[in-house]
């Protein structure tokens, strides 16, 4: 993601987004990690992830930090739809709960990501990952610092 016209403190982080989305040109991890952000709204962020074998822990099954990376994502940039222009933010806390086995024959995967509380300084949002169906597979819960530019 290209950080820098957001910087210049011109558009609302849902403006940046929402123009992201138009030309998708994703962070070197999200294509690392086959992550792509596909809708944003106020206070809602959903990402599409596609989950292969090379993300594979020794049990042959996605490593945990797989889903923690796309449930931080999600709920980043859930957080980021809320702030105005000239405003960054920082994951300070997050848990993750895994609640069935994941590998890549469940994927595409969707990771929608909510806000529960926005403050002056402080953000939650929680965030869930599904397959096609619906299926729950982790879901997580995290406190976000805001910070001015």
């Amino acid at each position: 993601m290209n950080e820098n016209k957001q910087m210049a403190g011109d558009r609302s982080g849902l403006e940046y987004l929402r123009e992201m989305l138009k030309d998708w040109h994703g962070s070197a991890m999200a294509e690392t990690l086959n992550f792509r952000l596909v809708a944003v709204d106020d206070g809602s962020a959903t990402f599409e992830a596609i989950p292969g074998p090379q993300f594979y822990n020794p049990q042959l099954r996605m490593h945990g930090g797989y889903c923690a990376a796309l449930i931080d994502s999600a709920m980043g940039v859930a957080v980021q739809t809320k702030l105005p222009a000239g405003t960054g933010y920082g994951t300070i806390e997050m848990k993750v709960n895994y609640v069935r086995k994941l590998t890549a024959e469940h994927g595409p995967l969707r990771c929608i990501g909510t806000v529960i509380h926005s403050g002056r300084t402080m953000f939650t949002a929680e965030a869930r990952v599904i397959d096609q169906d619906g299926k729950l597979y982790a879901h997580g819960s995290g406190t976000f610092l805001v910070y001015p530019k």
